[in-house]
C-alpha cells in the first residue's frame, strides 16, 4: 500500500507497508525546515506508525525535513531562568489551602535538595505555577523540573479528587538575561501574580504558597513530604498507624537573585519591599480606575479544583527576557547558530551516518541518545 506525496518536484509514493493509502498534500520551501501534512480521516498516531513503518529508501525523502513539536532547549549553563507549568486546561487543580500550600512547599524544597537547585522566587496559582531558578544545565532543568512535577501531580491529583492527567504541557522555561533590570522586572511581575488578576490586594494576601513571607522575613520556607515508601512499608507490617507518622518536614532556603549576590539580607529586603509598595499602588489606582473590587481570599479558596478557568491567557513566549535589544539580538543569534547545528546534525542522523550523534552541539538533547554536556548551553 502507499500514499501519493505532492513535493516541490513532483509526485512521489512511498511505501507504507501494510498501512491503509491515504492521499496527502506536502508543501515545503527550498531551504526552510517548516512543513506540514494531512491525512484526511486518519488519525494522528497512525500517521506516526505509517511514517515510521516506511522503508529505508523512502526514508531517505525525510532526511532534509524536520518534526519539531517543541522549540529547542537553549541554556546556557548557569543562567537565570523563569519556568512556567500550567495545569491540564487552566483547571484550578492547584486552588490555595493550608493543606495544598504544604504539600506544593515540601514537594519543592525536596526537589530543591535532592537536586541541588537554587531557587529564587516561586508562587503557585490556581491553575500555574512560576519558578525563578538558576539550574547548572538543560539536563539539570529537565530533573529537577521532572521530579517536582510528577510527585505534585501524584500528590496534589490524590488530595483533589483529580485521576486524569494533571498538568497541560511540559514545563516551559525562559532565560533570563543577566542585568539587573530583567531580573528585577522578572521578580516584580512574579511577586504581582494574584494582586494583577484582581483576586486579592496585596501580594502577602495570597492564600497559595509563596517565596514572598521567606523573602520578607529571611526565614526558610517550610512544608512537608509525604513519605508514601514509608507508608507503604508500615501498611504491610503492621508498623506506624498515625498520618503524621508518614510526613517529613522539608525546609528551602531561597538564593537570591544573580544581581543581588553582593547585597546584605537587609537590603534585599528592603528592595523586595520596595516593590511590593510598587504593585499594591498600581494595583489600587487601577481599582480605583475601573470601579472593581478584588475577588477576596476567601472566594479564592472557595472555588472547586476541578472547575476550569473562564479565559486562559494565549501566546508564544519569548526565548529570553532581556533589559536591552543588544543583549536581546546577542542572545537569538547564539540561538539560531546552536539551531542550525543541531538540525544539521539531526540531518545526518536520520540517513544513518554512524557518527552523527558526535555532531549534535552540546548542551542538546540528540534523539534517542543522552544529554551532550559541555560548555554551551541547550
Amino acid at each position: 500500500m502507499g500514499a501519493e506525496w505532492v513535493l516541490p518536484n513532483g509526485r512521489q509514493v512511498i511505501s507504507r507497508g501494510d498501512f491503509p493509502t491515504y492521499r496527502a498534500d506536502k508543501r515545503c520551501q527550498a531551504g526552510d525546515f517548516d512543513w506540514r501534512f494531512r491525512f484526511p480521516d486518519c488519525p494522528f498516531s497512525f500517521r506516526l506508525r505509517a511514517i515510521r513503518a516506511a522503508d529505508a529508501r523512502s526514508r531517505a525523502h525525510f532526511a532534509s525535513f524536520h518534526l519539531v513539536g517543541r522549540r529547542l532547549r537553549f541554556l546556557p549553563p548557569q543562567s537565570l531562568v523563569e519556568t512556567t507549568c500550567r495545569t491540564m486546561q487552566g483547571r484550578f487543580l492547584l486552588s490555595p489551602s493550608p493543606g495544598i500550600s504544604d504539600i506544593e512547599a515540601g514537594i519543592l524544597a525536596r526537589a530543591a535538595r535532592l537536586y541541588d537547585m537554587a531557587v529564587h522566587y516561586y508562587v503557585f496559582l490556581s491553575n500555574h505555577l512560576h519558578l525563578l531558578l538558576s539550574p547548572r544545565d538543560a539536563q539539570h532543568m529537565a530533573q529537577f523540573m521532572g521530579y517536582l512535577n510528577s510527585n505534585l501531580a501524584r500528590e496534589i491529583g490524590r488530595s483533589v479528587g483529580w485521576r486524569e492527567k494533571f498538568w497541560g504541557d511540559r514545563y516551559h522555561a525562559v532565560l533570563v538575561s543577566d542585568e539587573e533590570g530583567a531580573q528585577v522586572a522578572r521578580l516584580r511581575y512574579l511577586l504581582s501574580h494574584g494582586v494583577k488578576e484582581n483576586l486579592v490586594e496585596t501580594p502577602a494576601d495570597w492564600p497559595g504558597a509563596t517565596a514572598l513571607h521567606s523573602l520578607l522575613s529571611g526565614e526558610p520556607a517550610i512544608g512537608h513530604w509525604r513519605d508514601r515508601t514509608l507508608e507503604s512499608r508500615a501498611a504491610r507490617t503492621g508498623g506506624l498507624n498515625s498520618p503524621e507518622d508518614f510526613f517529613v518536614e522539608e525546609s528551602l532556603e531561597l538564593t537570591p537573585l544573580p544581581c543581588w549576590q553582593h547585597l546584605s539580607p537587609e537590603e534585599i529586603r528592603s528592595r523586595v519591599v520596595a516593590l511590593v509598595s510598587e504593585i499594591e499602588s498600581d494595583a489600587k489606582s487601577a481599582r480605583e480606575e475601573s470601579g472593581r473590587t478584588p475577588l477576596g481570599v476567601a472566594e479564592v479558596s472557595r472555588q472547586h479544583p476541578h472547575l476550569q478557568a473562564p479565559r486562559l491567557a494565549r501566546g508564544s513566549l519569548p526565548l529570553i527576557h532581556a533589559a536591552s535589544a543588544l543583549v536581546r539580538q546577542d542572545f537569538l543569534q547564539r540561538y539560531r547558530e546552536f539551531q542550525r547545528a543541531f538540525r544539521a546534525a539531526t540531518t545526518r542522523w536520520r540517513t544513518g551516518t554512524a557518527d552523527a550523534l558526535c555532531l549534535f552541539p552540546a548542551g542538546s538533547f540528540p534523539p534517542f541518545a543522552s544529554f551532550v554536556p559541555g560548555e554551551r548551553g541547550s
